[in-house]
């Protein structure tokens, strides 16, 4: 229980943290926010009483604290205000973006799992093997591309010199496929070392060969203790690169022009819309602290003593 309570307070602080942070640094870029937001409202240059206006109706005329203290309070009950820009509530506009995101960055994970699992079992099977020397030099390669370079290769090789795969929109699954790719490369590179170092070590335990001795069978010992073994570190990588897998969803894509949550964001800082991009800040710190919080309950499934030791 002390445990428990231990986490959630940093869960909160680090919520906090993250949305004044953002605040502070939306509210200290260069620029006139209120001549940013009558730009995107407006799209024409307008009198100095309007922008006035602007800054009343945003509250950027009440101060730092003020404002931040006008923000933050209705996120507290759920509400994320409405567009400074629009006017529209922020919410449904961010519920249609993540609805169009989710589903890409599950596809990019289900890519990397289909990829990293069998590679990294086969190649550790002989380690240092042609196989396994291989498997690491391509993981090593995929890890340091960044995925907007590994983007722009695989436009322009499957879409514009071999014409398979469209480039650009979201119509059909066909325009997933290039968007799922460039993230699923990147999960696959990250998993498939952690995932091979994990089996080596699991492998390499000294009552391994004493449960072979007993008679026990091979699979059985994979199954009951080099798996269980090996997943600890790669459930860390899992759950991170699952809630990075939305962070990067997002420049994914702005690069093939689809409408989520890159998008959304991109548009919202461009007009210095606080409402959405904070909303769009907080969800995803709420993300990565529910993300560790589910590993470390994962890691008491696959290891006991991790409970007791807290206890």
């Amino acid at each position: 229980m002390t445990a428990l309570v231990d986490v959630l307070l940093r869960a909160v602080v680090v919520l906090a943290g993250t949305a004044l942070a953002t605040f502070a640094l939306l509210w200290h870029a260069p620029g006139d926010p209120a001549l940013a937001i009558a730009v995107a409202r407006y799209d024409a240059v307008v009198p100095p009483e309007v922008l006035d206006q602007i800054r009343a109706q945003a509250g950027l005329d009440a101060g730092f604290w003020s404002a931040f203290r006008h923000w933050i309070t209705p996120i507290l009950t759920g509400d994320f205000g409405s567009s400074s820009v629009s006017g529209r509530p922020v919410w449904p506009d961010l519920r249609d973006a993540i609805a169009l995101t989710v589903p890409l960055a599950l596809a990019g994970l289900a890519i990397g799992l289909v990829l990293s699992v069998p590679l990294a079992v086969f190649a550790t099977r002989r380690p240092g093997g042609w196989l396994d020397r291989s498997t690491v030099a391509v993981a090593s390669l995929g890890a340091a591309i960044p995925a907007y370079w590994l983007g722009l290769l695989l436009i322009l090789l499957f879409a514009v010199h071999l014409g398979w795969l469209p480039a650009m929109g979201a119509q059909t699954a066909a325009h997933m496929i290039l968007p799922a790719l460039t993230l699923g490369l990147g999960v696959a590179a990250s998993l498939m070392r952690i995932l091979r170092s994990g089996l080596l070590e699991a492998r390499g335990q000294p009552f391994l060969p004493a449960l072979a001795r007993r008679g026990v069978a091979r699979n059985r010992i994979g199954r009951d203790h080099v798996a269980p073994h090996a997943a600890v570190p790669v459930v860390t990588v899992l759950g991170l690169e699952l809630a990075f897998l939305l962070e990067g969803a997002v420049i994914v894509e702005v690069i093939f022009a689809r409408p989520g949550l890159g998008s959304f964001l991109v548009q919202a800082i461009s007009a210095r819309d606080f409402p959405k991009v904070q909303a769009v800040v907080i969800l995803t710190a709420l993300l990565f602290v529910t993300v560790n919080l589910l590993i470390d309950l994962t890691y008491r499934l696959l290891d006991p003593r991790t409970g007791s030791r807290d206890a």
